[in-house]
């Protein structure tokens, strides 16, 4: 998912980051970030050419804790995340998930239900699924309603992983 046109208009900076999970694409503007995705998963950008390094602050701040939270270090982000990005039923749906406690899960179904949309389980999936800040909005706790680990853009073993992690953090 790329930024809202008013996003656009902003000068945006990229940087490839090394994750314990692999090669992780970052993309901010002056107003927060835009993009946070492993190398190569669905909905991603096409990063050929992104640069190793940035001077943005925005995309320090995010590397920084990646790394604190990677090393158990952090339960919580406080980088910015810039508001314009995704569809107004989007965001309903990135808020809900940023409530999700670290080490806990939610069902899709579930998720539906508590953004005032029941019967929208598949558009709250699909909103789930165009996620364009991995980790920061946790999309990676929600789960298929028979506890299964379903649907994740950046992979199952890298969802497994994300899980098993923030629940070594939580214990």
């Amino acid at each position: 998912m790329r930024p809202a046109a008013a996003t656009l208009t902003a000068k945006i900076s990229r940087a490839r980051w090394d994750s314990p999970l692999g090669a992780m694409l970052l993309e901010a503007n002056e107003t927060g970030l835009c993009g946070v995705w492993f190398e190569g998963q669905k909905h991603g950008p096409d990063a050929r050419n992104w640069p190793a390094r940035s001077n943005s602050p925005v995309v320090r701040q995010v590397i920084r804790e990646l790394t604190e939270y990677f090393d158990g270090r952090r339960r919580h982000f406080d980088t910015p995340i810039d508001s314009s990005i995704g569809t107004e039923f989007q965001r309903a749906v990135w808020k809900t998930l940023r409530r999700i406690p670290v080490g806990r899960t939610l069902t899709y179904g579930e998720l539906a239900r508590r953004i005032g949309r029941p019967t929208a389980v598949r558009a709250v999936a699909s909103a789930v699924g165009r996620n364009p800040v991995s980790l920061l909005i946790p999309c990676h706790r929600v789960i298929g309603s028979d506890g299964s680990l379903t649907g994740y853009a950046g992979g199952l073993p890298r969802k497994a992983f994300l899980l098993a992690l923030e629940k070594s953090i939580c214990d």
